[in-house]
Formats: C-alpha cells, sequence, structure tokens
C-alpha cells in the first residue's frame, strides 16, 4: 500500500496531540523495537529496509580488517541504539538499557580502532550512543568514547572558512571546504565535549560552523542549499550545490528539516535568538510547502498532484524539531526576542501554538499512515515511505533508521513534554 500522492486530510486540528493516537503509536513502534531486539541485539541493521525489511549491514573489507555482518560502520548504527534508549526511558524495562549499553562496547572499539571516522557524522554516532549512556546512566566508558570522537571532529575544522568539513580525507581537493546542512545535528557532541572538559574550544567551534551556515547554506527565499563550498584556503565562500536533493536550487527536504531542528538546538545551546528566527525561516518555508497529509515529498519543489516519492524521515525530523523550536520561543524570556518578516508575521505566541500544531499533525498522520500497522505490512521498520538517496537510487519507498529513531523521539516529545533531548 502506498500513501496518498495527490493530497489527503489534516488529521488534526487541535495542538494536544490525541492521546488514543499517540498511545497506540508508541505501543505498535515498542512491540517493533521488541522485535528487532530479538533479530538483531548488538549488531546493526543496514541504513534502510529492502522490500519493507531491514537486513543486517553487510560484511566489508575495510579500514585495514573484515568486518562481518552487522557490524558497526557507517553514519546510521547509532539509531538503533537511540531507539533503545527511547524505550528505556518509556518503559524502564532493563532489556533496552542493557543492550543500548552493550552496544557502547563496540562504539567505543570503532573510535579505537579507526573504523569509518572520515565524516562529520561522528556526532550523530557518538551523542546517541555514547554520550547518551554517560547522560542518563553514568557509563565511562561512554564519556570516554565520545571525548575521543569529538575531538576527531574537531580535526575536521578548517580555521580559514570556520566550518567543519563534510565528508573524505582533508587533502581530498574535491571535499575540501564543503559543510553540509546535517551536520547541525552533529554540533551538540561539541557543546557536550566543551561542557564535561571544560574547555571552550569544542563549543566555539560548533559556533563558529553554524554561524556560517546561516550566512551561506540558507537563502535569502528562506531554502537551504544542501551543501555549500567554501575556499579552503582563503575561507571565502563559493557556492551551494546539493547531493541529495532534486537539484542545486530545489529544497532538499530532508536538508530543510535538518535546518529546523539544528538551528532550534543552536538557541538551546547557545541562548542565541537568531538562530530561532533561522529555525523559524526554515520551518515556515517546510509548512508552507507540504501536501494536503503534512508529509513531504523527498524535495519540496514537489506536491499534491506530482508522482514523486514522499519522504516519512523528513517529516518525523521536521516534528522533532518544530516542537525543539516551539519550547525555545516559550522560554525565550531573558533574552532578545527574535524578530520575524516576510509573509508570516505572527508574533512568539502565536508561532509557538501553530508550530506544535503543525508537529502533532505530522506525527499522527505518520501514525496513521506510514507505519506498517496502518498500511498493513509486514515490516520490522516503525515508518515506511521514506527516501535515502533518491538520485543515487539508494533506499526509495523504503523504512530507514533515522526515520525511525525521529518518529520514536516525536512520540516520546509528546507523551513526555519534560524529556530532555539527546542532542
Amino acid at each position: 500500500m502506498t500513501p496518498p500522492r495527490h493530497g489527503g486530510v489534516a488529521t488534526s486540528e487541535s495542538s494536544i496531540a490525541p492521546e488514543e493516537v499517540v498511545g497506540v503509536a508508541v505501543r505498535d513502534a515498542l512491540d517493533i523495537v521488541d522485535a528487532n531486539l530479538v533479530t538483531f541485539g548488538d549488531r546493526f541493521p543496514h541504513d534502510n529496509t529492502v522490500d519493507e525489511v531491514y537486513q543486517l549491514r553487510p560484511a566489508v573489507r575495510g579500514w585495514g580488517q573484515d568486518l562481518p555482518a552487522g557490524s558497526n560502520y557507517g553514519w546510521t548504527t547509532s539509531f538503533w541504539s537511540g531507539q533503545l534508549w527511547l524505550a528505556w526511558e518509556l518503559t524502564g524495562r532493563d532489556r533496552y538499557r542493557d543492550l543500548a549499553l552493550a552496544h557502547v562496547e563496540s562504539f567505543a572499539r570503532r573510535v579505537r580502532d579507526g573504523v569509518d571516522l572520515d565524516h562529520h557524522d561522528l556526532g550523530f554516532l557518538y551523542s546517541l550512543a555514547c554520550v547518551t549512556p554517560d547522560r542518563l546512566v553514568g557509563s565511562a566508558e561512554g564519556r570516554c568514547a565520545a571525548l575521543a570522537a569529538a575531538d576527531l571532529l574537531m580535526r575536521r575544522f578548517l580555521e580559514p572558512a570556520g566550518i567543519i568539513q563534510a565528508w573524505g580525507d582533508l587533502s581530498d581537493p574535491a571535499e575540501q571546504g564543503r559543510g553540509i546542512i546535517d551536520s547541525l545535528l552533529n554540533m551538540p557532541l561539541l557543546y557536550w565535549a566543551s561542557k564535561v572538559s571544560g574547555e571552550r574550544r569544542y563549543a566555539e567551534a560548533a559556533e563558529r560552523h553554524t554561524r556560517q551556515l546561516q550566512r551561506h547554506i540558507v537563502r535569502d527565499d528562506d531554502t537551504t542549499f544542501h551543501t555549500f563550498h567554501w575556499d579552503p584556503v582563503t575561507g571565502e565562500p563559493r557556492s551551494g550545490s546539493t547531493h541529495q536533493g532534486h537539484a542545486d536550487d530545489s529544497c532538499w527536504a530532508r536538508g530543510q528539516a535538518w535546518g529546523i531542528y539544528g538551528f532550534a538546538l543552536a538557541y538551546r545551546h547557545t541562548g542565541d535568538a537568531t538562530f530561532l528566527r533561522t529555525a523559524a525561516r526554515c520551518a515556515d518555508y517546510f509548512l508552507a510547502h507540504l501536501p494536503r497529509d503534512g508529509v513531504a515529498f523527498w524535495d519540496l519543489v514537489f506536491s499534491d498532484g506530482d508522482d514523486q516519492p514522499r519522504d516519512s524521515s523528513s517529516a518525523a525530523i521536521a516534528a522533532c524539531g518544530l516542537l525543539e523550536l516551539a519550547e525555545g520561543l516559550a522560554g525565550a524570556d531573558g533574552v532578545e526576542e527574535p524578530t520575524f518578516s516576510g509573509e508570516i508575521d505572527d508574533d512568539a505566541t502565536t508561532r509557538v501554538a501553530r508550530y506544535r500544531e503543525a508537529a502533532v499533525d505530522m506525527v499522527t498522520s505518520l501514525a496513521e499512515r506510514y507505519t506498517p500497522r496502518a498500511l498493513g505490512a509486514q515490516s520490522n521498520a516503525l515508518l515506511l515511505h521514506g527516501v535515502y538517496n533518491l538520485p543515487r537510487g539508494m533506499g526509495i519507498d523504503e523504512g530507514n533508521l533515522w526515520g525511525d529513531y525521529y518518529y520514536l523521539e516525536a512520540l516520546v516529545r509528546l507523551r513526555r513534554p519534560d524529556w530532555v533531548p539527546y542532542w
């Protein structure tokens, strides 16, 4: 079964999540996590499903060793660990915590052995898999591994440009000076490292990088580039491009969702209200370019009437970002309140309600239209109808690990408003 590609009906008229929808969605999600706990255990599923089912991550030869199936490499493995921590916080059941702690050793070994570390996604990996157990249960092994990962991330900081290079060897001319909007979710690792180490250099690098993205990766029309290039020697901004979007000048949906969440988190860590305004700009554009059921197509250039795949993961990320943005705006007393301009000129209070309502509608639509239960599908994904990388033919109309994680995070945020984010 497929979701409606030519429009649907908005699912909620209230800013309060329907208790029965969230409750059923949480139970369904935990049932799938339980099944995957048995299937995968301390091994890791692949990035996305194939024919709607996750298999073990393939065996590979790389980084000077043979890695068997289910090994810890790639940028998405921590989203399985993160689901376990969310499940533990929801239920208090020891089996989730114990398995998530078993994952810590794998991540410690990965950073020690140098397995697949030449990228900015160390923040995704080590915030969920190692910082979270340090925060929740005092894992010394998690803390040490996360600090080591933060140091590796700092090696990617290009001083002239003031950015953290996204991918590849730092001497690779094809990748030198490339920043990426996804990296906003990797910056919390550096803020955490400053907090636990007492060294400001981590947070200073994160804030400088975020300001560069604020200036150059967010366009004047409130859309975002997927990646942006700086001269690695002079630091001069060059141009934007896409890697996973429809075109260099279109607006890749997941990238816009990273912008909502990432800039809202930057405010959480810095108290700078300009980051709230930037998050709101990204949010307003995202919300104005959704199909009627509130779940984005893979690029925001498409909408109702276009025969293109949806990306449920973009909706899940955006829902978390909208709730974080609403929380930031609601608690902005004592700081300079952000000013807004453009077509939507609501005050902060009105925006809080609107963003919360939009997040509720998105999560409700996901629960009622995009889950295996809603679709009558035999799948071990929490969400279906996601897109990994359409231009490269990867994970199209499938479930993916990050979509599953952020969907469960959004449910936790609605179920427990006092929940403290892992980012």
